[in-house]
């Protein structure tokens, strides 16, 4: 396939516009308008061109140069909603830009099954895509008689790996490192290579600005007992300059009433400002607009480039086999469009007998029909994720399962996106990660709050209250680890959040519903993620 340029003046392009710009976007759409054809897209790839600082623009196909790859280097938190996200965003890097080809620094951890064995059906996975690659580095002892934070010790002990995983095995020129939110350690091994790190963002823009406000008044005043007694009391408000509402202390994720947690996430936000040459973060402007436009404009901050790129979501990754997902989608089949809700709360969410009997309570008085994923709490004081009940008469109230049994279905671990993008879905209720957050964006589907870890209560409070996109049962629910027994939300509560949830014609489903259009513009070609991405690639 021979691509030739007009002989004509690109007049019509402003002057800022380099020619060598101008030809590489053309080559960059060219090759997203073939992607559909694979054999087109081989014929593209095959003439490995590049147009070059030097090529004339009337001058012939002949000189356009051989394109050279260069080399990024992915180091996700291994963690499932992390890793996930991660590997979608250089699927997507990769395939918008063939010159990059990445390499992934997978790193095992004894307290995460799940992501363990992801990773482990990664390295099966991307076997086959030449522009990327996995490196699982070899799993590591838990420290014993740590005094530090079990995460930071473990990350920590992984720089000698990556360094000589990176140093040893790449065969392209290294253009840098992206690095995980919670992996920003790691710009150490990049610094003695070298190279630049840049970081990508994996929850909200909002997040991001409250983890700076923190950092700034713990920098200010060089210690953490400036900042960590005010969450302890129920009435404080915190006031973060790019938010339109105070954060009020419940909302607040626990790892910041943790006196070693706190200091390790100011540290690791501080390098966000003064080691990262850049930010990706997976919101998008038409959601965040407020928050990115102070964060980018606000120069006492200090930041890097912002990049906001996008929703990245992997929309085919709960293709699961088994009875219950060839039930549940086909009851889904036989429902009128929007009339189910969907209850599921990600993958470490479980809730105890007394609390599985509330939500059944308000489910059955809502009369709404549902699809449930119930799960399996652990045992108490161990630290692993939940797992399939074996029969779900040994949880439920008596009868229910009965009594629902035309009305709804429980299952176990859920196919959600598929669910999601059923037709017959109109609402979900969430435990509010973000992946799920930007999901339920994505379909229209409205949701309905109830965190239980992490910065889930944080996203519930944004989306609820900060941007009125959601429905409130709770924004304060908290179960951290194993033996948390917080307050039982009650199937009175339940019933009324659901109730409100699946109105038609409610001010919070229109709104998702302009937002869905609003995701899926902004990720194709001149939308403003697709705009920010090639942005970075150009910086890197």
């Amino acid at each position: 396939m021979n691509f030739c340029l007009s002989q004509g003046s690109p007049t019509s392009y402003p002057s800022t516009l380099t020619w060598p710009r101008i030809f590489n976007h053309f080559l960059y759409t060219l090759r997203a308008n073939l992607y559909a054809s694979s054999s087109s897209l081989n014929a593209f790839e095959s003439t490995n061109c590049y147009i070059t600082s030097q090529t004339s623009p009337t001058s012939p196909c002949k000189t356009l140069q051989k394109m050279n790859k260069f080399e990024l280097v992915f180091i996700p938190m291994p963690g499932m909603g992390h890793l996930v996200s991660t590997v979608e965003m250089a699927t997507l890097l990769v395939t918008r830009d063939p010159r990059l080809s990445i390499t992934m620094l997978g790193m095992k951890m004894p307290f995460d099954s799940k992501a363990s064995e992801y990773i482990q059906s990664l390295s099966e996975s991307l076997s086959n895509n030449p522009s990327i690659r996995l490196i699982v580095l070899p799993e590591l002892p838990v420290p014993k008689d740590s005094k530090d934070l079990l995460l930071k010790v473990l990350l920590d002990s992984y720089k000698p790996h990556v360094k000589e995983a990176v140093s040893s095995l790449l065969t392209n020129p290294l253009a840098g490192f992206v690095l995980d939110m919670f992996t920003t350690s790691m710009v150490d091994v990049a610094k003695e290579l070298g190279v630049p790190s840049y970081v990508y963002y994996t929850s909200s823009a909002a997040y991001l600005a409250f983890n700076l406000h923190l950092e700034e008044i713990y920098r200010q005043k060089n210690s953490n007992e400036a900042v960590n007694p005010q969450f302890k009391n129920p009435d404080f408000d915190l006031r973060v300059s790019s938010l339109i509402h105070p954060i009020p202390s419940k909302v607040i994720p626990g790892i910041f009433f943790m006196e070693k947690g706190a200091v390790w996430i100011y540290e690791e936000t501080k390098r966000l400002r003064t080691e990262m040459k850049g930010i990706l973060i997976n919101t998008f402007e038409e959601l965040e607009s407020r928050v990115i436009c102070s964060l980018s404009s606000d120069s006492s901050l200090n930041l890097p480039p912002l990049y906001s790129i996008g929703p990245i979501l992997h929309l085919n990754n709960n293709k699961i086999e088994g009875t219950d997902r060839a039930d549940v989608l086909k009851w889904l089949d036989e429902q009128p469009p929007s009339s189910v809700v969907f209850l599921c709360f990600g993958s470490r969410g479980s809730f105890e007998k007394g609390q599985v009997e509330e939500i059944a309570e308000g489910l059955e008085r809502s009369g709404v029909r549902f699809v449930w994923t119930l799960r399996k709490p652990p045992p108490k004081e161990v630290f692993q994720d939940p797992t399939d009940y074996t029969d779900f008469k040994d949880i439920l109230p008596e009868g229910f399962l009965d009594r629902t049994a035309e009305v709804g279905r429980v299952i176990g671990w859920a196919p959600q996106v598929e669910i999601l993008g059923h037709p017959a879905t109109g609402g979900f209720v969430s435990h509010c990660g973000w992946n799920s957050t930007l999901e339920s964006l994505w379909h229209g589907v409205p949701m309905a709050t109830w965190p239980i870890y992490a910065e889930q209560q944080f996203n519930a409070y944004e989306m609820v209250v900060e941007l009125g996109l959601a429905v409130e049962i709770t924004v304060e629910y908290r179960k951290e680890g194993a033996g948390d027994e917080p307050r039982a939300v009650s199937g009175e509560e339940i019933e009324k959040g659901i109730r409100k949830l699946m109105e038609e014609d409610s001010e919070v489903r229109m709104k998702v519903k302009g937002l869905s259009e609003e995701s899926r513009r902004c990720v194709m070609e001149g939308g403003s993620s697709y705009v920010s991405m090639g942005k970075f690639i150009e910086d890197v």
